[in-house]
């Protein structure tokens, strides 16, 4: 995660002119920095973890919700509708209206034929990615010796 926050920093006072060397001076304003960079990552990974609970079973967005929390990624409707929608759109999901005991019809979303083969190609880049980064966590602690400070 250093690693992360420290690309992100320097990428930040790149697109502020500031020197490289030269990061935040303040700590509040590193971390509004940080948590922009957390929910960056959560929405990158959206896709992919909803995709990930399809492939398990069909279920309605509030259902979805409810697994993502469990997970600790808060998603809100306005959020996970739109995402439904472009998947939909694009042929990675389809849906079926299911009654419901506790209201009105219910929209179960399902991964499709197309979805699965996306998803695998999801989960191949998520492993390499996850291989890189632990690579680099690796490193930082073997070769290269701290900063006074950190």
């Amino acid at each position: 995660m250093y690693c992360i926050v420290l690309i992100y920093c320097i990428t930040l006072c790149r697109r502020r002119d500031v020197p490289a060397g030269q990061l935040p001076r303040r700590k509040h304003e590193m971390l509004m920095n940080v948590d922009n960079a957390k929910s960056q990552m959560r929405k990158g990974m959206l896709e992919f973890c909803v995709m990930l609970l399809l492939r398990r079973e069909p279920s309605y967005a509030s259902d979805i919700i409810a697994r993502l929390k469990e997970a600790d990624l808060i998603v809100v409707e306005g959020t996970l509708y739109p995402l439904l929608t472009r998947l939909k759109k694009d042929g990675l999901l389809s849906y079926e209206w299911r009654e419901s005991t506790q209201g009105p019809p219910r929209k179960y979303y399902a991964l499709t034929g197309e979805g699965e083969a996306f998803l695998g190609e999801l989960d191949g880049a998520w492993k390499g990615l996850a291989a890189t980064v632990a690579h680099l966590k690796a490193e930082g602690r073997e070769g290269v010796p701290p900063q006074a400070g950190s």
